[in-house]
């Protein structure tokens, strides 16, 4: 008897699918109590699964690394993480925290095949993380509710993956729904049993409009690097201005009390940031005509590039070379240090921006563009 067929119990093998996002605007406001704007994307990540309850053995795969398959008893997971493949931390992490919780879990098949891109600012470890979570939910502990699911998702990434993510992306993933883009307030969402969101029309085909989705090919990660220093700026400054986060700040002339110009910088882009998504979303509710977005998509761009200091060359350059080819609004996507920008285009148009994108990213010696177009879809759930 293979491993494979020993897991294979009455019952039969389920799937499960959870997309990456990708924000209209609203970029590192969710780590400060603030506001989103993002849509599920159409690229996921599915989970294939089985529950096994003779034993209490977790079996992880995935298609993406078919020499990885990871083994070990559900009790293990919380002293043997360190010794684990960085991809197997993400979907094990999140068997570890339902265990945590008090949550039966017994044993599990979990095979993954995922087609976010990695590194490319659209989510794909949250999309990893909440296609296990909604899995292990359905299989082992269906009386969770989302609420705790994304919380749950969010727990692995920070927790065990050591990943300093807000719940934006987990919350996209598990909440987003088709054809609407999701208002989230983050303060009021974790406050409160309910409500905290918003679901938002959101059919650009229907104006004649698409929203491209182009990955530069710059690839970032929010396990290192300057995300988390962001986070630490981000808290130093509300600490400065004797608030418990920057979301308690609603006038620029408050900032007047940072004295260190970089805390002053971030928590300018936080706040001018926070506008933006509250001007985008009564926009969208509004009817109006959704090219009306683009200046502030633009202005985002700029803030995160002067003011956050999130922003690369290559980012810089697609979007310089989006605006200059017709969009109406290009900004970069996601946590930063390299990803992917999006460009909101008339639909005759989309063809052109595209190419001179990659024209532009070529003539500078940076990776070929990838692009795909964004619209909205469902959030996270059962496949078959």
């Amino acid at each position: 008897m293979t491993e494979r067929e020993e897991y294979i119990t009455p019952g039969g093998r389920r799937r499960w699918s959870a997309p990456g996002r990708v924000n209209l605007i609203g970029e590192h406001t969710d780590y400060n109590d603030g506001f989103v704007l993002p849509i599920a994307i159409p690229l996921v990540v599915t989970c294939e699964g089985v529950r096994h309850a003779a034993d209490d053995l977790v079996r992880v795969g995935s298609r993406q690394r078919p020499g990885e398959p990871v083994r070990l008893p559900a009790a293990a997971l919380a002293t043997e993480r360190d010794l684990l493949p960085g991809w197997a931390r993400y979907p094990l992490g999140v068997v570890a925290e339902f265990g945590r919780r008090g949550h039966g879990i017994g044993g599990l098949e979990l095979d993954f095949d995922g087609a976010v891109p990695a590194g490319a600012g659209l989510s794909s470890s949250a999309a990893l993380c909440c296609a296990a979570a909604v899995a292990v939910r359905d299989l082992c502990a269906p009386e969770v509710g989302d609420r705790e699911l994304i919380d749950i998702a969010r727990a692995a990434e920070n927790d065990y993956v050591g990943a300093p993510t807000g719940i934006l992306d987990h919350a996209a993933s598990i909440l987003c729904t088709a054809g609407h883009a999701l208002y989230l307030d983050v303060r009021a969402f974790g406050a409160a049993d309910s409500g905290g969101f918003d679901q938002i029309p959101f059919d650009l085909a229907a104006t004649g409009l698409r929203l491209l989705v182009i990955d530069t090919g710059q690839t970032h990660e929010h396990a290192a690097g300057g995300y988390g220093d962001r986070r630490a700026e981000c808290a130093a400054a509300a600490a400065a201005l004797g608030v418990a986060s920057l979301r308690d700040i609603d006038d620029a002339g408050q900032l007047s009390g940072l004295t260190d110009p970089v805390l002053y910088r971030r928590a300018r882009h936080v706040l001018s940031e926070n506008d933006r998504v509250r001007t985008v979303a009564e926009l969208l509710r509004s009817g109006a005509d959704p090219r009306e977005i683009g200046p502030l998509l633009d202005a985002g761009h700029d803030s995160l590039r002067a003011d956050f200091e999130v922003s690369t060359e290559v980012l810089d350059a697609a979007v310089d070379a989006a605006r200059a080819a017709g969009a109406y609004g290009s900004r970069m996507v996601g946590g930063g240090f390299g990803g992917s920008i999006i460009a909101l285009v008339d639909t005759a148009a989309a063809g052109r921006v595209e190419r001179e994108v990659r024209e532009r990213l070529a003539s500078k010696g940076f990776p070929d563009a990838r692009t795909i177009e964004a619209v909205a879809g469902p959030g996270a759930g059962a496949v078959d």
